[in-house]
């Protein structure tokens, strides 16, 4: 079964991007909020407590930042 994944993301972070590319190259959709064009996904992370990106939502797990073993743990 397909796991629920979000990245949010802004247009000028490095590692949103690597994040991305990572998600395309295994062929896992993925639900890309950017905090620059959506003020609800800014204010989401912000109650969370997170003022950076990327933050990788995975069935509910948060990771900020793209830490590649978590994630991959994750996706089983």
């Amino acid at each position: 079964m397909a796991k629920e994944v979000t990245v949010f993301t802004s247009n000028t972070c490095p590692h949103c991007v690597t994040a991305k590319e990572y998600f395309q190259s295994k062929g896992i959709e993925y639900t890309e909020r950017n905090i620059q064009e959506d003020p609800e996904a800014r204010k989401e992370l912000m109650k969370k407590g997170i003022m950076a990106v990327p933050v990788v939502e995975i069935d509910g797990e948060t990771i900020v930042g793209f830490d590649k073993e978590k994630v991959e743990a994750l996706l089983g």
